[in-house]
């Protein structure tokens, strides 16, 4: 966004009478003109370090959209690919489906899965869209900033603002058996991943009017 832009946002007010800064969500429901597109992206991975695991699963949730974008690894993929490249079908379609987007919504994401997406992805020679390219949003971030919970995890932050949640429970088993290409394990991961990004727009609708937009790049 150019200063002058920044500087218009701020000088102007939402009907609320807040500057659209702080209501960017109320600037984009009052011009119509301005369509942002803004996916909900979460991963699942076989290890938490990206040059140890793999990406087992992905999913994009699209604002205000039914459909989910995903992917999953399967035993073509395992019998395809090295053993240490087993992702690199799921990590060429996933970085495709992030670029349908200007700005992806993740929790833990800056931490997490953006920086596990881009090591695997230099790890295996494929282009990873550069800075600027797509903006971020981190609910995490947002949580820990502006509520006071016991733990600014997911199903945390699910349970506290709407009571339960409707996300699945991680069970090593599956993690484990998912990576060798076992298809119920694989089922369960996928279905654990659409859940994620479920509440994770969910949470990011209710969280995202009390912070100002930011331009933060993956």
């Amino acid at each position: 966004m150019k200063k002058k832009e920044i500087l218009w946002l701020f000088s102007h007010k939402c009907k609320h009478g807040h500057n659209y800064l702080e209501h960017y969500n109320c600037y984009l429901q009052e011009h119509p003109e301005i369509d942002e597109k803004v996916g909900f992206l979460d991963i699942e991975t076989s290890n938490l370090d990206a040059n140890w695991g793999i990406i087992l699963s992905y999913c994009i949730k699209p604002r205000g959209g039914a459909g989910i974008l995903k992917g999953v690894i399967t035993k073509e993929d395992i019998k395809k690919y090295p053993h240490d490249q087993t992702d690199k079908r799921i990590v060429k379609d996933l970085i495709a489906d992030m670029l349908k987007f200007d700005r992806l919504v993740a929790h833990y994401g800056r931490k997490f899965d953006l920086p596990y997406i881009r090591t695997r992805a230099l790890i295996m020679g494929l282009d990873f869209p550069h800075f600027g390219s797509i903006q971020n949003d981190d609910t995490w971030c947002i949580a820990k900033r502006k509520l006071k919970l016991n733990s600014n995890r997911l199903d945390t932050i699910d349970r506290a603002l709407n009571g339960e949640s409707i996300k699945t429970h991680l069970k090593p088993k599956y993690w484990i058996a998912g990576a060798r290409g076992d298809k119920r394990a694989l089922a369960y991961i996928l279905d654990h991943n659409e859940r994620d990004v479920i509440a994770l727009e969910d949470i990011w609708l209710k969280l995202n009017k009390f912070v100002s937009k930011t331009n933060c790049s993956i």
